[in-house]
Order: structure tokens, then C-alpha cells, then sequence
């Protein structure tokens, strides 16, 4: 056994870099330890396998500014952003966000889950009817880039008002998987009650104030009780 390992050591001391290079790449595959470029190949497949139906988006209608062209996965993925921001979330919409991914608007960081996940399960507890006006999608780069108007009704007193913004979103290259929203309301904070709400909204305490669903059941349930809410 040991002159048959010096054997091969020895060979594989006289091979070429390339050549040596080959041999690693097929003990690893022998080995069944999946290299970078499978492993990023499984990912891309797992993000190519999601679709409007599949994550349950609403929004499946994507307007986009002349000369702008999207990929059907950033198709979804701006999709399951319109849902988010007319108090749509569910686990399936973020599951296209990274475990580590931010939130970002003018009165608030939300990173991580628990954090960005509070911020769209809190949205629809505090406004309602929350309706999208317009929206245009200006790029399809990384970020892709949204004009968006949107009208938020304060539930209880019905106080409405139209947020215009610049929201962009940040797409990881290796994973497909969303790495950061950012909502930018034209550099200006919506005045009064509809402000303190927002202000509420984003406060460092939410994520333990606003329960997020672990289940799919339990994502359902709260659903169809917000739903049955005024």
C-alpha cells in the first residue's frame, strides 16, 4: 500500500499545474464534495424554479419605463415588493430575501430577518386599505430601481395620504436572492398622524411587538384575521 501511494505521489509531482489542477477537481467529485460553481448552480436553479404562482405574488403586472427590460426573476422579485408594500407579506414572498438582508428607509435600518420581517408583517396591523397608485420600474441593473406612489389610510381614524418614492432593490449575483430594500421618500417624512405611525412602525422595539408567523399554517391563520379586521 505505501509503494502504491508513492507511486502516485510522485507522479503527480512531475504533472503540469493544469494537469494537477484537473486532478482536484475530480477528487472532489469523487469525494462528493460539490464544488463553488455547482453549489452556485444549485442555488441559480432553486431561484429559476420560483414564479408568481409558486410564491403566491399578486401583483404579476410590471410596468416598466421604455427601454427597460427585465429578467423574469427580476420580474418576481419586483412583483413580490409591490405585494410587500400594499401590506401583502407572507413567508413564501420572503423567502426570496437573504437570511441577512436590510431594509432601509428615511426613518429606519431593519437587517436580518426578524428585523425586515416585522417591518411588512407591522405594515398592514397599522394602515389599511394600504393601495399602490402608480409604479414604473427606471432600471433593471443592480439595483433595480422603482417610482412608486402609494396611498396609506390610517386604520381606525381613516386618515389617507400618497407617498411618492424611489425604492431600490438590491439582488445577490451568487444567490438570486434579494440583499437589500431601500425606500426613499423623495428626501421628505409625511407630516402628522400618518408620520407618528410610521415613526411607531419603524421603531427598534417592533421585531418584539409585531409577531412574524413560523408556518405557513400559522401565516394563513393570521392572514385571514387581519383580513377580517377595519
Amino acid at each position: 500500500m505505501s509503494s502504491a501511494i508513492s507511486s502516485v505521489l510522485a507522479a503527480t509531482r512531475i504533472l503540469p499545474s493544469s494537469s494537477k489542477r484537473i486532478m482536484t477537481v475530480a477528487a472532489a467529485a469523487s469525494s462528493g464534495t460539490p464544488s463553488a460553481t455547482a453549489k452556485m448552480q444549485t442555488q441559480a436553479n432553486q431561484s429559476s424554479s420560483d414564479s408568481f404562482e409558486s410564491i403566491g405574488v399578486k401583483n404579476t403586472n410590471i410596468n416598466v419605463a421604455s427601454g427597460v427590460n427585465l429578467s423574469s426573476h427580476q420580474e418576481l422579485l419586483v412583483g413580490s415588493i409591490l405585494d410587500l408594500f400594499e401590506g401583502n407579506p407572507t413567508l413564501k414572498h420572503l423567502s426570496l430575501w437573504s437570511p441577512t438582508a436590510t431594509f432601509a428607509d428615511n426613518l429606519t435600518v431593519a437587517e436580518g430577518f426578524d428585523r425586515y420581517a416585522a417591518q411588512w408583517y407591522g405594515l398592514p396591523t397599522v394602515f389599511k386599505p394600504i393601495s399602490i397608485q402608480s409604479h414604473k420600474v427606471v432600471s433593471a441593473g443592480n439595483p433595480i430601481e422603482i417610482d412608486l406612489r402609494n396611498k396609506y389610510t390610517l386604520k381606525g381614524i381613516k386618515t389617507e395620504q400618497e407617498i411618492a418614492s424611489k425604492v431600490k432593490i438590491f439582488v445577490d449575483s451568487a444567490s438570486g436572492k434579494i440583499s437589500r430594500v431601500e425606500d426613499r421618500w423623495n428626501d421628505k417624512l409625511p407630516g402628522g398622524a400618518i408620520s407618528q405611525a410610521f415613526r411607531k412602525l419603524n421603531a427598534v422595539t417592533v421585531p418584539t411587538m409585531v409577531k412574524v408567523p413560523k408556518t405557513e399554517e400559522e401565516d394563513m391563520k393570521m392572514k385571514a384575521e387581519l383580513k377580517g379586521q377595519k
